[in-house]
């Protein structure tokens, strides 16, 4: 299989070395000058495409970017909502703590004051 593949490939090499290249009949002098007229009107609707694409992308993109900037705008503000949210169930749990803590005190102070006066009553 690879010896007929390079056999083919060898015989295709020599048949177009032995074609070799024929020269062609000049064109008219005209054919140019239609050609270079067509091309020059396919190349003025390119850029004018051109130029339509790149208005239509830069809307786009400021269409997205303003998109972009709406939604950030919505997330920060919805992020401090729930910062001042969370500072002030902080500040709610903080004050009830302080408040359950002071009470404990308050009844382990009780607890010594009437500790020190039965251990000062004269005995009996």
């Amino acid at each position: 299989m690879k010896i007929s593949a390079l056999l083919a490939t060898v015989v295709a090499a020599l048949a177009l070395t032995a074609c070799g290249k024929k020269e062609e009949a000049a064109a008219p002098a005209s054919e140019p000058a239609a050609a270079m007229e067509a091309a020059k009107d396919s190349a003025a609707a390119a850029v004018d495409a051109a130029k339509d694409a790149a208005a239509s992308a830069t809307e786009a993109a400021a269409g997205a970017a303003a998109g972009a900037a709406d939604a950030a705008t919505q997330a920060a503000q919805e992020g401090t909502a729930a910062v001042k949210d969370a500072a002030s169930a902080a500040a709610g749990a903080t004050a009830e703590a302080a408040k359950e803590a002071a009470d404990k005190a308050a009844e382990a102070a009780k607890a010594a004051t009437d500790a020190a006066k039965d251990a000062v009553k004269p005995a009996n």
